[in-house]
């Protein structure tokens, strides 16, 4: 008799609120006029982009942290380390390469979404990378 391992696609409570983060980032940004390209674009073996976006002819990559709000530290927008940059920039190169953004201004940015302990979003904020 062969023993059947099952999948679950069950999220933790960290998924989450992390999925809610990205849904209240998109929110505001659609609400600013800003039009989303792709959510969560991945290439394999070098990195992750939340959000892309595209306002006034410019391409946005943004980083979503979503945090607890537990006062001013550890500050999330600080938690996008210098080797967390350097694969969004490297994701975002062969995004721009695959859709032909070479003359198009690119901007990098941090939104920090702040929620409280039921992970209710509280502030949605944009930081420069």
């Amino acid at each position: 008799m062969s023993k059947t391992r099952i999948l679950t696609t069950a999220k933790t409570i960290k998924q989450i609120i992390g999925s809610k983060g990205e849904d209240a980032a998109v929110s505001v940004l659609e609400s600013k006029g800003f039009a989303v390209l792709k959510r969560n674009y991945t290439v394999h073996n070098v990195g992750e982009i939340d959000i892309i976006a595209e306002k006034d002819e410019d391409i946005y990559v943004f980083e979503v942290r979503t945090r607890l709000n537990r006062g001013p530290f550890p500050d999330s927008a600080e938690s996008v380390i210098r080797s967390k940059r350097n694969k969004v920039m490297r994701t975002a190169a062969r995004y721009i390469d695959e859709n032909g953004f070479y003359d198009r201004n690119i901007v990098f940015e941090v939104i920090k979404v702040t929620h409280d302990e039921q992970g209710n979003v509280l502030e949605v904020e944009f930081v420069p990378f």
